[in-house]
């Protein structure tokens, strides 16, 4: 169902839909990214078999608090994913698991009534894409530390590094990269979500980034320190033996 002022405008009745809303704990999916979800809650149950009767379009928006069970609009971030639904498996204990994976940013206009799930109007947000002289001087520097930081966090596999060096978009790079981030805060990284220029995008996950290397360099440090003091114990205790 679209919302449009013009049944002849395309643009329109692209831009502006009517979607089930999927909120999600803990978790933001960006576009380009492909995540199994556990959903439980019977709302939510009923907004992915609603999505899966239509198109399998449906919103995938954060929770301010991951621990509220029943949340309200109030409680749920305005900026989301559009999300295509891949793969939908119900669970013998009555969960389901999903594969969803983010296709565009979207921003809720406003939330229809319906008391089986949750229902929005929401309206993509323009894909901002340019290049010049300092945005891909910014891109290099985001892919270089990205190498640190994977050299540093064992979790990353090494063919992610290969990919994001071969990605020429800076909004995608930036989308790609912050989904690694694993430490980072839920409001950063649906701070990032929100910011439609990709440079600026970029620049804040350069700080982010930087930031996490420095405490992943510390903890390196650290454990480096506790070994070598738990080695020279053994070494004492053994010659005292």
């Amino acid at each position: 169902m679209f919302f449009h002022k013009n049944d002849n405008d395309p643009g329109d009745r692209r831009n502006k839909r009517a979607l089930p809303l999927l909120p999600l704990r803990d978790i933001i999916v960006f576009p380009h990214m492909v995540v199994p979800l556990f959903v439980g809650r019977e709302k939510s149950i009923n907004a992915l078999e609603e999505a899966m009767t239509h198109d399998k379009e449906i919103l995938l928006a954060a929770q301010k608090k991951a621990k509220t069970n029943d949340p309200t609009p109030d409680d749920i971030f305005r900026t989301g994913t559009l999300g295509t639904i891949i793969q939908l498996l119900r669970l013998p204990d009555g969960t389901v698991k999903v594969l969803v994976e983010g296709k565009r940013r979207a921003r809720i206009k406003r939330f229809v009534a319906n008391d089986s799930f949750f229902q929005v109007e929401a309206e993509e947000m323009p894909a901002e894409t340019f290049s010049n002289v300092e945005v891909d001087a910014l891109m290099r520097s985001i892919q270089s530390t990205f190498e640190t930081y994977v050299k540093l966090n064992k979790r990353i596999a090494p063919e992610m590094l290969m990919q994001v060096q071969t990605i020429d978009d800076p909004a995608r790079l930036a989308d790609t990269i912050v989904v690694h981030l694993t430490a980072v805060k839920l409001n950063d990284k649906q701070e990032i979500l929100e910011t439609t220029d990709p440079a600026k995008r970029l620049e804040r996950l350069f700080e982010l980034m930087n930031a996490e290397i420095e405490i992943l360099q510390v903890e390196k440090k650290i454990r480096s320190r506790v070994k070598k003091q738990m080695e020279k114990t053994q070494k004492e205790y053994y010659l005292n033996e």
